[in-house]
């Protein structure tokens, strides 16, 4: 069922199904809502897992701060979900910049999180070049280029021979695009180019699991190798033909690989 809470001084669009015997609460990445999960969450609750997801601030039906949306915040967003959906522990599952937020949440609410699930995300903080990026992209959507910006942003998180078998699933995430508030998504952006490395939380994370796609332009194999080599105690999954979007492109891999990690 999907419906509105209100924490942090914002409306807070959330999706929970209530019935599972153990919890993950799924963050969406940059230009998503809590929709881009919709097969994914079907799929984890047929092997029995209550699944909640949430619209991050700033993005689809979620409000937003009007400067900045800090991961840190989104991280405390998400741990007060929890609470309010009377769920005690569970695992967190972010896709790229949800894959900051879960990283946060393990790292300010350790007590909550019996584990982390990153799908096509990393743990270091912008380098220059990246920060000069959002500044660009900050740029196109203040002159109004959102929907331009997202037409070629998004196929580029798929692999160049998933195009064609997702292209409805691309033209589905485009249009959603219309419902975000342009000002919440720039304030995301900020809230990405400040963002702390996580490097030592992940690396000390007991329970994590990786997942990384053979042709992620937004992580290359050698950035995927540097992670994993760092994350010693991490469960690491490379996926192919795969992008980006691992939880979309590879999803039945995915699916299996979490059953195991949590049930296993």
């Amino acid at each position: 069922m999907e419906f509105f809470a209100t924490t942090g001084s914002l409306p807070i669009h959330i999706s929970d199904s209530k019935k599972g015997e153990k919890t993950i609460i799924l963050l969406h990445g940059y230009l998503e809502t809590l929709y881009i999960f919709e097969e994914f969450s079907e799929a984890l609750q047929n092997e029995g897992f209550r699944v909640i997801a949430i619209d991050l601030p700033g993005h689809g039906l979620t409000g937003s701060n009007p400067e900045i949306n800090s991961i840190e915040f989104a991280a405390d967003i998400t741990t007060e979900v929890l609470k309010i959906s009377g769920v005690e522990k569970a695992y967190v599952a972010g896709h790229s910049m949800g894959g900051y937020v879960a990283q946060q949440c393990l790292a300010r609410h350790p007590e909550t999180y019996e584990g982390i699930i990153l799908l096509n995300s990393n743990p270091y903080a912008d380098a220059p070049e990246k920060k000069a990026d959002r500044e660009r992209e900050i740029e196109l959507i203040n002159n109004g280029k959102l929907l331009s910006l997202a037409a070629l942003s998004i196929p580029k998180m798929y692999a160049a021979q998933n195009l064609r078998k997702f292209d409805d699933k691309i033209e589905e995430t485009i249009e959603i695009c219309e419902a975000h508030d342009p000002a919440g998504i720039t304030a995301c952006l900020r809230g990405m180019m400040q963002r702390t490395d996580n490097s030592e939380t992940l690396s000390k994370a007991e329970k994590a699991l990786l997942f990384f796609g053979n042709d992620d332009k937004f992580i290359p194999t050698q950035m995927a190798d540097q992670i994993a080599s760092l994350c010693t105690k991490a469960v690491v999954r490379r996926l192919a033909p795969c992008g980006h979007n691992s939880f979309i492109e590879c999803q039945k891999e995915c699916v299996a690989a979490i059953t195991a990690f949590i049930k296993g």
